[in-house]
């Protein structure tokens, strides 16, 4: 029987003459085989074939039957391919096993020193472009001054996930510093935000930047739809989004009878939105002082670029891979599987100073983590997530590549279907002439 082949054709029939068996499986050598701990309870062989072997099995796969022409007969071969959409074959403890104890502690030394750092770095920036005062230097104050705005959020935005201390108090008090500094509720964004998290890669529940299904997007009218996914507009919608939500959804980051928060959340939101309008008068106090111009140069065109980051980063964490990845809704959903379909992003020299934010996929599992230790933690992580890992693109000292990876996929990623508990994003094909035309 070994020499028999079945033919979807004509039965059983003889396999070709140079196929050979051989009478025992013969493995790779492994090469370069050494015992590590690395924290685990037992050594483990590290080597080129069992790493290799590791990746596999930890990425489940679906059938796919590639066709091969070998003279006049065609052979079928069984081929796998990484399905993303798959359960995983690890859980969240297994990952959580990899990364090593002292990731999980936090320094609250460490981290004021960094809103000690990033804080003197805002002021001296300021004070030398009014001391210079030069067309010339002020387009270099706008890029510095707008990525340690962004910087300065990434702080706040640790004090909200509780990575930034043990303390709640440290935290709500530095985090409303930092976050009212540059016009955000604290509190009635951290509470959206954990909203995100919890439900990360949900069509209906996910809070911030998650698709809209194909009857929201064909109720909007054609201007809204345009602009949503033409640049520069979808990189300036955060003040939108905290005023009014997204798409199909309704209330508002300031508001404290908005459906975002439940009742005993409500004095939280006050204070927040007390502290925006603090900072807000107090801007306007300096306007009347220094000038309009000045307080243009100074604040106002930082924080546009400030918003800007923010929206980028946070779209490129959940859009643009080359392959198309899964949202999920119903029994499909899982919280593993929702942050699995996260990215990391490199920016080059930009990520030491935003605090390694595009290490994204350990940080939407486990946002407990401090942000100096999410690279580590991700390294340790990898040999168990797989392929359900995706290396990001390496960048040069700026981050230039995202750009187009961003416009490839407002072209593509426009909605998903209304029903179907795993879906992908669709194109629009009526929008991508308008943009196209739009672009020339």
């Amino acid at each position: 029987m070994a020499s028999l082949v079945l033919s979807q054709c004509c039965g059983l029939r003889p396999l070709p003459a140079d196929i050979r068996f051989r009478s025992k499986t013969r493995l790779p050598v492994a090469t370069n085989l050494s015992f590590i701990h690395a924290g685990h309870r037992r050594p483990i062989l590290a080597g080129r074939f069992l790493r290799d072997w590791a990746l596999k099995v930890s990425a489940p796969a679906r059938p796919v039957l590639v066709e091969r022409q070998e003279g006049v007969d065609v052979i079928r071969v069984r081929k796998e391919e990484f399905d993303p959409g798959m359960p995983p074959p690890f859980g969240l403890a297994e990952i959580r096993a990899a990364i090593p104890k002292h990731c999980w502690v936090k320094n609250p030394w460490r981290s004021m020193s960094y809103v000690v750092r990033d804080v003197a770095i805002v002021f001296g920036l300021a004070a030398a472009a009014m001391y210079v005062n030069s067309w010339i230097v002020w387009p270099l104050y706008w890029a510095a001054q707008g990525t340690m705005f962004w910087a300065l959020f990434v702080l706040g935005h640790d004090c909200g996930h509780g990575s930034f201390s043990n303390s709640s108090r440290l935290n709500n008090v530095v985090g409303h510093i930092l976050h009212s500094a540059i016009l955000v509720p604290y509190h009635g964004w951290r509470i959206s935000h954990r909203t995100h998290h919890q439900n990360h890669g949900h069509v209906e529940k996910d809070e911030s930047w998650h698709p809209l299904s194909e009857k929201i997007y064909r109720s909007l009218d054609s201007a809204t739809r345009m602009l949503r996914f033409t640049l520069p507009f979808p990189m300036l919608a955060f003040p939108i989004y905290l005023w009014g939500r997204s798409p199909g959804k309704n209330g508002s980051h300031f508001n404290p009878e908005s459906d975002l928060f439940v009742p005993n959340e409500r004095k939280d939101v006050l204070t927040s939105t007390a502290c925006w309008i603090a900072m807000a008068s107090l801007l306007a106090g300096l306007t009347w002082f220094m000038g309009p111009l000045k307080m243009f140069q100074l604040y106002a065109v930082p924080y546009g670029l400030f918003v800007t980051w923010l929206d980028l980063v946070t779209y490129l964490h959940h859009h643009g891979h080359e392959e198309k990845l899964p949202w999920y809704r119903g029994k499909e959903w899982s919280y593993l599987r929702g942050g699995l379909t996260t990215l990391d992003r490199d920016y080059g020299l930009i990520n030491n100073i935003h605090h390694d934010i595009g290490t994204h996929v350990i940080h939407h599992l486990f946002p407990q983590i401090p942000h100096y230790h999410l690279v580590e933690a991700t390294m340790a992580a990898k040999p168990v997530l797989g392929k359900y890992y995706r290396e990001p693109e390496t960048s040069g000292p700026l981050p230039l590549h995202l750009l187009r990876v961003l416009s490839r996929s407002l072209k593509k990623d426009h909605y998903v279907s209304d029903s179907g508990d795993i879906v992908y994003y669709q194109k629009d094909p009526e929008l991508v002439p308008l943009l196209l035309q739009k672009s020339n």
